[in-house]
């Protein structure tokens, strides 16, 4: 498997027809002259450290393999038929044309009454909640709103990728944090000494992709203080909170004392309600942060799709009943997947939160995770991701996988039969000679 980062002009992207007789590929300079006879595809200093995202890469080779794909986390069963239902109708009523910038409005005042009922917090639908083309733009948006260049941003590692994307387009600079197995906890002294004059930003995950960690109230509240004490933001990505397993409480940051006036809480319907492609996500923050966010939302993607808000409308009147059903179904799933992965020998990271679960594969005998992953696409016949692109230094994830339970029980059960058939224990004097 290629190494994750790509060459910029390596891609299978089709050039543009020539225009004007010009050289194909060409490019003007300052003075009008026609520089070289054919120009790479050109990528902004920016994005230069970045390449082919991994999820990407893993998704191609597993269906190039036939692997059971346990990568990249999108359920393989169906949303709800009353959610789709009621997006189907606003398109049969004509609702196609362009929403409001900020969000249909019935589903605005679903998201700010759900929020209220979680946190106990009342906010202005109109000026307090945004509707985003899923929680990556509502990520995005927040950062290019209210970061300026060279602020500084408090990460914990690993991290999804799309938020050091995020970070680079505003020109802000990481401070990462790692969580470290088995439990994922953050050091107290680390995080204290992430924080500086320059903090801008602290961006918390719980539960978190892609260890499954579900930050206490504790935790909360010691981030809670280093930020009043540096006068930092918070922004809080909440997808996974309806999926907690183990008794595990989620606690929203912007419920404790005094934090809410600089938080931003990120969300999104697809996570929850198995409809991931639809894309539509929410922040929700006061009016000031909300204003700065909407300022970058309105030139992003101005609006979301408009029969979907009204499906996403629906699915937020959902009863208790449905969210229970949910959280059992994962529940069930991320059993199968856990006792399968520890009968086969991986020692497990059992998640408190999230549809993902992240492992221990040494007892293989591998101490890469992208070798290993290959190795699992190509011989064993499962995809898992390699997490060590989730970190700024790789080596922190260079012996962890991890494995998305967010399908059918049927496609669960296959990859445990195949990880059992084809994947081996080795002996510690073995373990130099796998490749």
């Amino acid at each position: 498997m290629a190494s994750t980062t790509h060459t910029p002009g390596s891609g299978e992207d089709s050039e543009p027809a020539a225009q004007d007789g010009a050289p194909k590929s060409s490019i003007s300079t300052a003075n009008g002259s026609v520089a070289g006879s054919r120009q790479t595809t050109q990528v902004a200093d920016r994005f230069s450290s970045f390449g082919q995202t991994i999820f990407t890469e893993i998704s191609a080779l597993a269906a190039q393999h036939k692997a059971v794909n346990l990568g990249q986390g999108f359920p393989d069963f169906d949303g709800a038929d009353f959610v789709k239902e009621a997006a189907i109708q606003a398109i049969r009523d004509g609702k196609s044309q362009y929403a409001l910038m900020t969000g249909v409005p019935d589903l605005a005042t679903e998201i700010a009454d759900v929020f209220e009922r979680d946190t106990g917090i009342e906010v202005d639908a109109k000026k307090e909640v945004t509707v985003t083309a899923g929680c990556t733009e509502a990520i995005a948006s927040a950062f290019l709103g209210l970061c300026n260049p060279g602020d500084e941003v408090v990460v914990f590692e690993p991290a999804y990728d799309s938020y050091k994307a995020a970070m680079a387009m505003a020109g802000a600079m990481v401070k990462p944090v790692v969580l470290r197995p088995p439990d994922f906890s953050f050091s107290r002294d680390e995080l204290s000494a992430a924080f500086s004059s320059k903090t801008r930003v602290i961006l918390i995950n719980t539960p978190h992709n892609p260890t499954g960690r579900v930050f206490t109230e504790s935790e909360l509240q010691f981030i809670a203080d280093l930020a009043a004490r540096h006068d930092a933001l918070v922004f809080s990505d909440e997808v996974y909170h309806r999926l907690l397993y183990n008794g595990a409480c989620h606690v929203s940051i912007a419920q404790l004392p005094g934090m809410y006036d600089r938080t931003v809480t990120l969300n999104s319907l697809g996570k929850t309600f198995s409809l991931t492609g639809w894309k539509v996500g929410w922040a929700i923050a006061p009016p000031p942060l909300s204003h700065a966010i909407r300022m970058a939302h309105q030139f992003v993607t101005f609006s979301v799709a408009t029969p979907l808000q009204h499906g996403a409308a629906a699915a937020l009147r959902a009863p208790p009943q449905f969210y229970e059903q949910v959280r059992a179904d994962y529940t069930r799933r991320r059993d199968i997947l856990l006792e399968g992965l520890r009968d086969v020998g991986f020692n497990v990271f059992e998640p408190q939160g999230s549809f993902f679960v992240m492992a221990d594969f040494t007892p293989f005998g591998f101490d890469d995770d992208v070798a290993f992953s290959k190795h699992l696409i190509e011989k064993v016949g499962v995809a898992a991701i390699p997490p060590s692109g989730f970190y700024s230094n790789p080596a922190e994830g260079k012996h962890l996988i991890r494995f998305a339970f967010c399908k059918t029980d049927a496609v669960l059960l296959e990859a445990v039969r195949r990880l059992k058939q084809h994947l081996k224990l080795q002996e510690p004097c073995d373990r130099k000679a796998v490749s």
